[in-house]
């Protein structure tokens, strides 16, 4: 479960930044994440639906703890990001587009490194890594240098290291950037399975295909507000545009 109250999340504007964005009132801060509120539910897939710079990665990052809010609280399975950081960290798998991996070990040492990282025993961590490996086609490079990878196989191995010790919170953030077609397939099953397991997952995307394959419940958000929060059924039976591109491009742009 991931519970959100009233979140905001500002930063400082250098002088250059003042200038580019010339804010109402010459202010200091901007607001990348603007008083918002959701609930993302176990066995359920919650989207987050935004164009460039609304402020979805800002949000996934305070949920898993790598950004602390200016204002608002967020609950992870039970336990408080702020005040019991630890506890969620131990509770959640997160995947950003930065990958942050490290370039001189193999897929197979980084994947052990962060296994044992986690606590977890020999035989279950060999096991989570071979069905993992096989799913995400990481097996042809296990071997091989993470700083000789192409992109997309640095991306598998980083979903990899998500899933590993097996989180009962899922946050992925734009899940199948630089993956071949049947690599992001087994991802969205990855994905659907997790659901099926009874987990919570939230996830960005800007690929309308996926909202429409996996989405349970959507939030669309706009320069840090959200301008829609409810389920996905929801959301079609209101639509006035024809198709779910078109009614998110009209609701953005009424924004």
């Amino acid at each position: 479960m991931i519970v959100v109250e009233n979140l905001t999340k500002s930063f400082r504007l250098s002088k250059e930044q003042k200038k580019e964005k010339a804010a109402p009132g010459g202010g200091n801060h901007v607001d990348a994440v603007a008083g918002i509120s959701f609930s993302c539910r176990p066995g359920r897939i919650f989207t987050l639906l935004g164009p460039n710079g609304a402020g979805k990665t800002t949000a996934l990052r305070l949920i898993a703890t790598m950004l602390r809010p200016s204002s608002g609280r967020i609950e992870v399975a039970g336990f408080d990001t702020v005040k019991e950081a630890g506890q969620v960290r131990r509770h959640i798998g997160f995947l950003t587009g930065s990958t942050g991996l490290y370039e001189r070990l193999t897929p197979t040492e980084m994947i052990d490194y962060y296994g044992r990282l986690h606590g977890m025993d020999a035989a279950l961590l060999a096991r989570r890594k071979a069905d993992l490996f096989r799913l995400l086609g990481i097996e042809a490079f296990a071997g091989r240098r993470i700083g000789k990878l192409s992109s997309g196989m640095k991306q598998k191995v980083s979903i990899a290291r998500t899933m590993i010790h097996d989180p009962q919170v899922l946050v992925f953030d734009e899940p199948t950037v630089g993956l071949d077609v049947i690599t992001a397939k087994n991802i969205m099953q990855l994905i659907r399975q997790c659901r099926s397991e009874g987990k919570t997952v939230i996830f960005s995307t800007h690929i309308m295909g996926e909202v429409s394959l996996l989405s349970d419940d959507l939030a669309i958000i706009h320069r840090g507000r959200l301008l829609y929060n409810g389920s996905y059924d929801a959301f079609i039976k209101e639509m006035q545009a024809k198709s779910l591109e078109d009614e998110f491009i009209r609701r953005v742009e009424e924004a």
